[in-house]
C-alpha cells in the first residue's frame, strides 16, 4: 500500500508530497492502532535533510532550487514505491530541505540502515537545472529510527531532528541512528556491487510485470517490466536501489540488457495483442549501438518490435536531447513506440514534446492522487489530457488505486492505466495466466 495521506490535510504545494500535518496524522494513526491491538508497532522512520540548501538558491536561483526539491521528492517517492511494495508508507516534506519517509512493516536494523544509505545515494545523484546548463549535487544526511511503543509524532520528529543535527555536526557521518547507538556497518558498497555481478551471472535478478489496462473497457493491453532482487541478507531490493548499485559498479548497461532479455523472452509467449513496456536508462541511450542491439534482442526472442514500448524519463534525456531523439526516432521507424514517463513529477520541459518522437505521455501518480478530492488537481489533469490529445498522443495514468480515480480518468479521456486497483506487479508465470484468461 503506498502513500495515502488524509484528503483533509493539504499536500506540500511545491513537491506534491504529503505535508507535515498529514505525516503527523499518519504516524499517530499507526501508533494508535498498534496500542489498541496491544502489540509493538513496526514503524520505521527516516528523516532526510539536504542541509545548507539556501546556498543552492543563492548560487543558481530560487527556480533551480525549487526544481531540485521537486526532483528530490520524486526520487524519494519512487524509492518508496520500489522498496515498500508490501507495506504502508508515507513520504512527506517537513519543510525547507527536510523530508520524511516512514513505513509500517517489519524491517531488520541492517535493512533499514542499508535503505537509508541507498536513499541518500539516490538523492545525491546529479540534478540538471531547468536551464539545462548547470548540474547540481546535493549531499543529504539521514536520521534513522524505529518508533517506540507509545511514542507520538512530536517525539518522533524531535528524536530524528536531534540525530540530524548530530549528523550535520559530524562531517564524516551521513547516516545516523536517533537512539544514539553506533550505526551498524551494514553491507559495504564494494560487497554489494560484487553481489550484484554474481547475481547477474547466476540469473538471480527477477523481472516482474505490472499489468496495464485500457479505458473505458478495463481490457488488459500489456505490462511494464520491473526489476527486483531478493538479496540473501538484505531482502528485496527494488529497481531504484538496484540501478544505483549497478551505477557504482559501472554495470548499468549489462543489468539493463539482462532485464530486457528476460522480459522479451517471457513476453514472446504472451497472446499476440499484448504489449511490453521497458524502461530506458541513460546508459542505454549513451550507447551508439543501443537501437540495433535492442531490435536484435526482440527478433531473437520472437517478440515483434511493433509490440514494444520504451519508457523514458527526463533525467535520461537531459544530457544529449537531440541525439537521444534521433536514436528514438530510428526505433520508432522500426515499430517501437515511445512513452515519456513520470510526466508531471517535476518541472515539465515542454521542449521534449516538440523534439521527441512520442506516442504516449505516462502521467506520474502525483497527477492522479488528488483528482477525486481536489478540484485544482482534476483541472490540471484535464488540461494535460487535452494537451496530449492536441499533440496526437495517448495518455497512460500510473498509480490508480481507487475506483473513483479510475472513473474520473476514464471520463476525462485517458486511454490507459496501471495501478493496484487492478493488479500489483506479478511474477512472469502469474502474469502469463492472467494474460491467457484475459485474451
Amino acid at each position: 500500500m503506498n502513500d495515502k495521506s488524509a484528503p483533509a490535510k493539504p499536500r506540500d504545494v511545491l513537491t506534491g508530497l504529503a505535508g507535515v500535518e498529514a505525516a503527523r496524522d499518519r504516524l499517530d494513526d499507526w501508533q494508535g492502532s498498534a496500542a489498541a491491538e496491544g502489540r509493538a508497532s513496526p514503524v520505521h522512520v527516516m528523516l532526510l535533510s539536504l542541509g545548507r540548501f539556501d546556498t543552492v538558491n543563492l548560487a543558481y536561483g530560487e527556480a533551480a532550487g525549487d526544481g531540485a526539491l521537486i526532483t528530490v521528492a520524486q526520487r524519494i517517492g519512487h524509492f518508496a514505491e520500489d522498496e515498500f511494495e508490501d507495506g504502508e508508507w508515507i513520504a512527506a516534506r517537513i519543510g525547507g530541505g527536510k523530508f520524511l519517509l516512514a513505513v509500517r512493516e517489519a524491517c531488520s536494523r541492517e535493512r533499514w540502515q542499508w535503505l537509508g544509505e541507498a536513499l541518500a545515494d539516490a538523492v545525491a545523484l546529479p540534478i540538471t537545472a531547468i536551464d539545462n546548463a548547470s548540474t547540481l549535487r546535493l549531499w543529504p544526511r539521514v536520521a534513522l529510527m524505529r518508533a517506540m511503543p507509545g511514542e507520538g509524532p512530536q517525539m518522533i520528529f524531535d528524536r530524528a531532528g536531534e540525530a540530524l543535527e548530530r549528523a550535520h555536526r559530524s562531517h564524516g557521518q551521513r547516516v545516523v541512528w536517533a537512539d544514539g547507538t553506533h550505526a551498524p556497518r551494514g553491507r559495504p558498497s564494494a560487497q554489494l556491487e560484487a553481489d550484484l555481478l554474481a547475481a547477474l551471472d547466476r540469473g538471480e535478478i527477477e523481472v516482474v510485470f505490472q499489468p496495464q489496462y485500457s479505458l473505458p473497457d478495463d481490457r488488459l493491453v500489456g505490462a511494464e517490466a520491473l526489476a527486483r532482487w531478493q538479496h540473501p541478507q538484505l531482502g528485496r531490493i527494488g529497481a531504484s536501489a538496484l540501478f544505483a548499485i549497478a551505477e557504482r559498479a559501472d554495470h548499468v548497461a549489462p543489468l539493463s540488457r539482462h532485464i530486457a532479455e528476460r522480459a522479451l523472452a517471457e513476453a514472446a509467449h504472451w497472446p499476440s495483442g499484448l504489449r511490453l513496456s521497458l524502461n530506458v536508462t541513460p546508459a542505454d541511450l549513451a550507447a551508439a549501438s543501443f537501437a540495433r542491439e535492442l531490435l536484435a534482442m526482440a527478433r531473437a526472442s520472437g517478440f515483434a518490435p511493433g509490440r514494444l514500448t520504451l519508457e523514458i524519463t527526463e533525467h535520461v534525456l537531459l544530457a544529449e536531447l537531440e541525439r537521444s531523439a534521433a536514436m528514438l526516432g530510428d526505433l520508432r521507424d522500426s515499430g517501437v513506440r515511445i512513452a515519456l514517463d513520470d510526466f508531471g513529477a517535476g518541472f515539465c520541459n515542454f521542449r521534449y514534446l516538440q523534439i521527441l518522437p512520442l506516442d504516449y505521455l505516462k502521467l506520474d501518480r502525483a497527477m492522479v492522487e488528488g483528482i477525486a478530492d481536489a478540484p485544482k488537481d482534476l483541472a490540471v489533469f484535464r488540461a494535460i489530457v487535452a494537451m496530449s490529445k492536441a499533440l496526437g498522443l495517448q495518455t497512460i495514468a500510473e498509480g490508480i488505486e481507487t475506483r473513483g480515480q479510475r472513473d474520473l480518468i476514464a471520463s476525462e479521456g485517458c486511454e490507459f492505466y496501471q495501478g493496484f486497483l487492478q493488479a500489483v506487479p506479478m511474477e512472469a508465470e502469474e502474469f502469463a495466466v492472467l494474460a491467457r484468461r484475459a485474451c
